[in-house]
Parts: C-alpha cells; structure tokens; sequence
C-alpha cells in the first residue's frame, strides 16, 4: 500500500456529483449478472495457491459475486479496492488494483459487486493476492475505462459484519478481510500524555505512520499503519483501550502483518482505563558496584541443551520450547556460549518461555545493579521483557499469581536493531529493591510466520557498592 500512497491524492470539489467527477462505461453484460456468476472468490484463490503465487491471467468469462470493505474516503487507500467473498463470516479477501480516485462515490463500503475475471490477472503485490493488470511480473491498475466492465454494482449495500480475531490468529488466509480485534490499547510510549503521538504526522513519518498496537488479553502486539495523506493522519491517538476495526493486509516490504483503518472512526476506545503492565524503576545510577550478587555467561553450559544448575530455573509456559545454549559464529555470532530462546520448527502456535535468576537478597547490600546483552537472530513479532518480582514462592505453579513488574529502564534488542550486533541493556538501578527477589526474562513468540523470532541473551550481572 505504500507504494501507492506516494503519490499526492487530489480531491475533487464535493459539489461535484459522481457522475460528473468520472465517466464510468455500462457493463457489457446481461441486467441480470447474477446469473451467470459462476465461481467464488475462495475458489480462485485456491486456485492461485495451487500454482505457488505465480500470476494467473483470465482468458474466459468467471464472474464471482464479492462485497467492498474498504472505503478511499477519508485518503487511507489510494487505488486500492478490497473485497471480500462474503458479508458475514468471510473466507477470503482480495486487493483490487483501480485506476481510480475517490471510487468510494460509486463502490461504497458494503456494496455488492459482480467481478468478471476475464482480461484480468490475478499476482502478489507487497505481499497479498491481488488483482489488475499484468505489467511484466507485476500487477498493475485496471484502466478507468475498464473498470465498470469488470467491477459491476448491485443495487445491495450491505451491512458488513467484521470477523473478530485476535493478533495470533494473524494469517496469509485472514490477508485483505475487513476484521475486529477487541480489547487492545496503544503502546504507552505513543500515547504519552507529555508527547502524545498522531497516526501518521510524526516527523519520522514519511510515508506511513506504524503505531504499535498491544493486547490487552496476553496476545501478541501488532502493528497498525496509517497512510501520511489520511485526512485523520494529524489527529491524536486515543489514550484508552477498546476495538479496534480494520484490513489485515502486510507492510510495503512484505515484512510484517498491519492493519489499515477506513477512517478514524474504525478506533473505538471507548474504555477510558488502560492495562499497562506494572513497572519497577528506581533512580538511574552510573556507577558499576564491585560486589557480584550474581553473574552468568553461560560457559558452562550445553550447546543445544536446556539452561539448568546455578539456580536458574527454566519454564516453559506455553509450547514445547526451553531457553537453550548455544554456540555460533559468522554474522550472528554468539559471544562464546550464550542463551537462545528459538520456536522455529516447533509447531507450537504459542511460545512464552520463561529464564529466571535464582533469588537474589537486596536487603543484604545497597547500590544493586543489573547488566546483561541481548541480540536477536531478527525478532520479528516475538518479544523479550525482563522482569522482576520479590513476592514469588519460586515454585512453577505459583508463577502467574506472582507480581511480575517490568524493569523498564532495561534496553532489548528489537527488530530496529542490527541481528548481528549485542545490544547492552544498559545499567539497570534495582537500589529500591527490598526483600528476596527474581529477575525474569520471559520469551513470547510462536511457531506462526512473522512471530517465531529469535531472542539471544548474555553476560548477565548483579552487582552492589
């Protein structure tokens, strides 16, 4: 979508009617077009797997039936049509490239559209199936004056139930519907009341605005985009949590899964509250006590084992996958041994693995402080958080009634980051801690494309003066 959004979008005077803005050719086809649909868009899409995503060109009369859920209205799509095959409960989805601006006038959100293949081909562009013409290897507007011949218009508006999924349910077979995802919030960062960001006007932004989204419920966070012509690109992000409706489609770079909002409108945060994890944060500090509480390099573990011994404790929550130890070199080199958390390969849909230090007494000392590095063999839609707690039993069952605060001040390596460098977390004041505490670094991830990231850790050290 980015592509298309470089350039300018032109809005014609609203005093014109749409007849006027465009002339738009009667279909070549019967009055009644509903009886001669004679495929589905399920159906063409397998097809279209069934040849490995190589572009497939109509050359006879196949004409589906489909329903618009995407609206150029307020300047978040720019020549780009999405359908889906039905109003409620859809199965498949598809990106229509047009030729046309403002086609919101004639094929409005809900409308019923009869879509005959013939002349058109059916490729991949920034990573989802889509619709046009072929331009070499790649897919390319429909003409404006074709484009009544192969998008026909019912006379049905009909009222679109989006499909309510969570972010883990994220999949090449949910790409271009029009979805839910309930009880989510933005990031805190974005939604600072100190520096409130917009959706799409930040100075970084330069063709889209990418705004993480979080879970309320414990699910994966994602990304939503938001074109830098949107007409809402300027207004702030709400601060609350709620719903959250809009096309699952991928990024420009067919890196990661996104959605893409009709309007601003499609945010409903209506719930005033947030569901912010807990943080600890204490004074920063500078200074590098020389007493070691604990330390870890991992030297004296296994390649390709389980961390075990020196009291760690190593739990895997969900999946079948532990914190292991590796060795590597090249590129993405280990530093000598070091601690991998990789779900890649094992089929779990959900992967949250936890590496916890043994008890550490902060009553014992003054001017503790925590050190380690991370790296990622690219994290992807995974995440690390370090974490500590000082009312946990240290007994697994007892794990998730425990108090687990987010070390905030702690850097982890993220997918901005180069995979091949470690990336010190900096050090980390734990001076206000009182009492006998952990410190936790729990994995989330899956075995899912884009989520099954690799997280790497080392030369972990508490210190005190």
């Amino acid at each position: 979508m980015k592509k298309l959004l470089l350039f300018p979008i032109f809005i014609i005077a609203a005093a014109c009617s749409p007849e006027d803005e465009f002339s738009v050719p009667e279909a070549k086809l019967s009055a009644d077009i509903s009886t001669q649909v004679n495929t589905d868009l399920n159906a063409v899409l397998g097809l279209f797997y069934q040849q490995d995503g190589e572009v497939i060109t109509f050359n006879e009369d196949l004409i589906l039936e489909a329903y618009v859920v995407s609206s150029d209205e307020a300047g978040n799509f720019y020549k780009e049509l999405v359908v889906q095959d039905k109003k409620v409960d859809p199965r498949a989805g598809l990106n229509i490239k047009i030729n046309m601006a403002s086609y919101y006038q004639f094929y409005n959100f809900g409308r019923k559209v009869y879509i005959n293949l013939k002349g058109l081909s059916l490729g991949v562009a920034n990573g989802v199936p889509a619709l046009g013409t072929v331009q070499g290897k790649q897919i390319g507007n429909i003409p404006q004056s074709r484009i009544a011949y192969h998008l026909i218009r019912d006379t049905e508006t009909a009222t679109i139930v989006p499909k309510k999924i969570t972010s883990s349910d994220f999949s090449d077979q949910l790409e271009n519907l029009y979805v839910e995802i309930e009880n989510v919030q933005f990031n805190k960062i974005h939604v600072d009341p100190a520096n409130p960001f917009t959706y799409a006007s930040e100075a970084n932004d330069e063709f889209d605005g990418e705004r993480m989204v979080e879970s309320c419920g414990g699910d994966f966070p994602f990304i939503l985009s938001t074109s830098t012509y949107a007409d809402f690109r300027s207004l702030k992000l709400p601060q609350g949590s709620g719903n959250l409706r809009g096309i699952l489609t991928r990024d420009y770079y067919d890196k990661f899964y996104t959605i893409y909002l009709n309007s601003s409108e499609d945010v409903n945060f209506s719930n005033n509250s947030r569901c912010d994890k807990m943080e600890f944060s204490c004074e920063n500090v500078s200074l590098n006590g020389s007493k070691i509480l604990f330390e870890e390099d991992f030297s004296n573990q296994k390649n390709n084992k389980p961390v075990e011994g020196k009291g760690w404790k190593n739990i895997v929550q969900e999946g079948s996958r532990p914190w292991e130890a590796y060795t590597a070199t090249g590129a993405n080199a280990s530093l000598g041994r070091s601690a991998r958390m990789r779900p890649s390969g094992s089929g779990d849909v959900r992967s949250i693995s936890w590496l916890i230090t043994p008890r550490i007494n902060f009553d014992s000392s003054s001017g503790e402080v925590l050190s380690f590095k991370t790296s990622t063999s690219f994290a992807n839609g995974s995440m690390l958080e370090v974490l500590f707690s000082n009312n946990w039993d240290g007994n697994e069952e007892t794990l998730l009634r425990a108090d687990w605060q987010i070390l905030s001040a702690a850097y982890v390596a993220n997918n901005n980051d180069f995979f091949g460098d470690w990336i010190s977390s900096g050090l980390v004041d734990l001076s206000c801690a009182s009492g006998k505490g952990y410190i936790a670094f729990k994995y989330i991830g899956s075995d899912l494309p884009y989520y099954n990231g690799v997280y790497e850790l080392d030369d972990i050290k508490v210190s005190a003066e």
